[in-house]
């Protein structure tokens, strides 16, 4: 910072009033100070060319109150400020000033106004007091000054050499004073208050306190880095720091927040009750925090991870509910039937109630079924029964691996996965965690998720689960996992190899009248509002309201539309504002609801080549009317309606066997190769595929060679053979319950699905629909085709006659 000597002979011409103003941000110019200033705003550049051009290189100096703004007005800029004169102007490459100015006199603005594009001030030069006689406390301040300014020297402030000299030599207040605050190390408001003291006196004072302020606080740096150069490492320089911090926080009485973050860790590691490995890392982790600048990246990882370890139920566990009999209770009250869920759960119960050591591994148990019979809720309530934590994570759609076993925490916003996530939210290391749609797992480049799930499914396995994110194993052992599933068929074997499977079938409609009575209609009331009391539903309007407006094998959409009739209700009530007891009949439901959407699915009459098939799909059991009908052509089959491999093939074994038995029924011969036949199933847009649809097939095809019809009021469902025998298939009780929906009498079934459809079968089911199973293709066609016996007959004694 250039200093005039010749200080005493500047500037006796006589002073302009009037000045273009140049606003300085974080810069305050004294009296006797030079200083390059760089200017970038039109307005001040226009300022420094007016001063050159028509003001003989004088400027008026004032500092803006707020540095951000960018085009000051009048209150935002101080009164008093300075004059210079610009002793030398370069233009920078950048469109930028770089001007070196000389302060000259303190001065007052009295005037401001813009013209031209720049700011003008008139301004009043500030006199200052003079003192003729001896001052013995300036005189004491001068030698303070002096001697603070060699201390300060000393302890490393750096001063231009020629500037100390002249310092040294002056012994008027104001000039002194002015000298010594153009090298002070202070904020812009300070400097400005300086300014803005006329009296040379109390302005040498106030820089003298400022001076000794700044030397006070070298002295502390110097102690600081004496202190903590004894106690560093050799070249150790984020040793260095922290020990520096270390000792202005004791010099500046504050406290050590740092170490009180890692006495709060270390507490809960502690509290956490961690196995020992689990504590040792967590320990070593704290160890690297504490070495940490507290704002780098890398400690907010280790927080992150720290809050993870000492959040989770490494030893936390509830209580396990052992009252078999109120357990039963709660299940009871919750679910209507699924009797075998209810019994396994029980069971369960009753073995962790009989073994001394409590430490049966939790089972894993898969609920198969289609939507909307009760799995998801049933698991809540095993949870409820059990007197556990519930917790639910959805896999369906998911297909990173991560997802389930957690990111690497190398990874930018790393987590873990799902099943730690489940347990920190349980907040208990025994809960029910409820895995829903395990079927709709994905799989793509980011890996499989449900080979993720190998190791959290199987109880030899799970007792040391190791996220990536924890990197530690957890013991998944006590956890009662529950998944739920549409379908099987989906999920890998090895992961379904690791479940117990339960099935959920589709209600009948008897069951979804009990259900709607005893749980869904009450719900719904006491959702929209109203009271039980003021409602009541008839069994017809129930019956009416399954039959006519659901198509389902759960209750889901029964309860939307149990729901519609209710909000109706309540709609009148907060319109009319008179409460009354509403009795829903069925025409009320059909004035609520509209014309019935769906209608009785049987044929009406006998028809040929018209055949109801039984088919299994992911929401339950439907009905499949397969037709079948012959024109003149080469022999072919034709098969349409978006039908799988497995469906076509079934469709050609069944067309083949008809062919080898044409002599037994009678069937010309002729016709196999005169005539084209085409099977079709309606609903073409939706894909069908299966094996159970071939004796369907087979029965069409024959309908349509003997030319005679099939009984609308029968179903059947059956692989069939080259040699016409009926192999078994699956889902019988879904398929029997789609054909009672229907108001199917007869369903032809295969004879090795017996056992297993009458164990599973309700006895009203049973007694409603007549079953009939079948070891053969012949047994369906004599009683499903009307007149094929008289017309095997016949054949018989025609050939007997050719024989004779």
């Amino acid at each position: 910072m250039p200093f005039e000597e010749n200080m005493e002979d500047m500037y006796e011409e006589n002073l302009p009033t009037e000045y273009p103003l140049l606003p300085t941000r974080d810069l305050v110019i004294f009296p006797y100070m030079v200083f390059p200033i760089f200017v970038g705003r039109d307005f001040s550049i226009k300022a420094v060319e007016d001063a050159i051009e028509n003001n003989n290189k004088y400027i008026f100096l004032a500092l803006q109150k707020d540095k951000d703004i960018e085009v000051p007005k009048e209150k935002d800029i101080y009164q008093i400020g300075t004059i210079a004169n610009i002793i030398r102007v370069m233009r920078l490459e950048d469109g930028r000033v770089k001007v070196l100015v000389q302060g000259v006199e303190r001065a007052r603005i009295k005037k401001f106004k813009k013209e031209n594009g720049l700011f003008k001030v008139e301004v009043e030069i500030l006199e200052e007091p003079i003192y003729e006689e001896e001052n013995i406390e300036v005189e004491a301040l001068i030698h303070s000054i002096r001697d603070l300014l060699d201390k300060g020297i000393s302890l490393g402030k750096q001063v231009v050499p020629d500037l100390v000299e002249i310092i040294k030599s002056v012994n008027e207040p104001a000039k002194l004073s002015d000298l010594v605050a153009s090298i002070l190390d202070i904020k812009s408001e300070e400097a400005q208050k300086i300014l803005e003291t006329i009296d040379p006196v109390e302005r040498l004072r106030l820089v003298h306190d400022l001076l000794l302020k700044e030397v006070s606080i070298l002295e502390i740096q110097h102690k600081i880095r004496v202190s903590a150069r004894e106690a560093m490492e050799k070249d150790h320089r984020e040793y260095f720091l922290r020990q520096q911090m270390k000792v202005i926080q004791e010099e500046l009485g504050e406290k050590d927040e740092r170490k009180e973050e890692i006495e709060n860790y270390k507490k809960k590691i502690e509290e956490a009750q961690m196995p020992e490995e689990v504590k040792e890392e967590a320990l070593k982790q704290l160890k690297r925090l504490e070495k940490m600048h507290p704002d780098s990246a890398e400690a907010g990882v280790i927080r992150t991870y720290l809050d993870w370890l000492v959040e989770l139920p490494w030893n936390k566990r509830t209580k396990d509910r052992l009252d078999l009999k109120l357990a039963q209770k709660i299940l009871d009250e919750d679910h209507y039937d699924l009797e075998k869920i209810k019994e396994r759960i029980i069971e369960y119960l009753a073995v962790l109630k009989l073994k001394k050591d409590k430490s049966m591994k939790g089972p894993i148990l898969c609920f198969v079924g289609p939507p909307g019979v009760g799995k998801t809720s049933l698991g809540k309530s095993i949870a409820k029964a059990l007197g556990r934590k519930f917790v639910r994570q959805s896999l369906g759609g998911v297909r990173d691996e991560a997802e389930i076993r957690g990111h690497r925490r190398t990874y930018v916003g790393a987590l873990p996965g799902k099943i730690i996530q489940a347990l920190k939210q349980a907040g208990s290391k025994n809960p029910v965690i409820m895995l829903d749609e395990v079927d709709k797992i994905g799989m793509d480049f980011r890996g499989d998720p449900s080979a993720a799930l190998l190791e959290v499914l199987d109880p030899e396995q799970n007792k040391e689960f190791v996220d990536h994110y924890i990197g530690l194993p957890f013991d998944l052992s006590e956890v009662l996992f529950i998944c739920t599933a549409n379908r099987t068929d989906t999920i890998p074997r090895p992961l379904l190899d690791r479940m117990e499977v339960i099935r959920l079938s589709g209600y009948s409609e008897e069951e979804k009248l009990h259900i709607a009575e005893k749980y869904l209609i009450p719900r719904q009331i006491k959702e929209n509002g109203l009271k039980q009391k003021d409602i009541q539903f008839t069994k017809e309007a129930i019956t009416f309201l399954i039959r006519g407006y659901t198509k389902e094998a759960g209750v889901r959409n029964l309860e939307r539309q149990i729901g519609a009739v209710i909000r109706k209700i309540a709609k009148e009530i907060a319109l009319t504002g008179k409460k009354k007891k509403y009795k829903i009949t069925k025409a009320l439901i059909k004035k609520f609801l509209g014309a019935p959407i769906y209608h009785p699915e049987a044929h009406k009459k006998d028809e040929i080549g018209v055949v109801i098939g039984l088919a299994w799909t992911e929401v339950g059991g439907e009905i499949l009317k397969i037709e079948a009908t012959k024109m003149p052509g080469k022999g072919n089959l034709i098969l349409t309606g978006s039908l799988g491999d497995v469906m076509k093939e079934s469709a050609m074994a069944g067309f083949s066997y008809l062919k080898s038995k044409a002599d037994y029924y009678g069937i010309n011969p002729e016709d196999f190769s005169k005539y084209d036949f085409h099977v079709h199933v309606p609903a073409g847009a939706i894909p069908k595929d299966g094996p159970s649809a071939g004796v369907s097939i087979t029965t069409a095809l024959a309908s349509v060679l003997l030319n005679l019809p099939v009984k609308s009021d029968m179903a059947m469902t059956g692989e069939i053979t080259l040699t016409g025998k009926v192999l078994p298939v699956g889902g019988l009780k879904e398929k029997i319950l789609a054909a009672k929906r229907a108001g199917i009498k007869k369903v032809f079934l295969p004879k090795d699905n017996k056992e297993e459809v009458m164990e599973d079968l309700l006895a009203y089911v049973r007694k409603a629909v007549k079953l009939k199973f079948v070891e053969h293709i012949d047994e369906i066609l004599k009683e499903a085709i009307i007149g094929i016996e008289e017309k095997i007959k016949k054949q018989e004694e025609e050939i007997e006659l050719a024989k004779s």
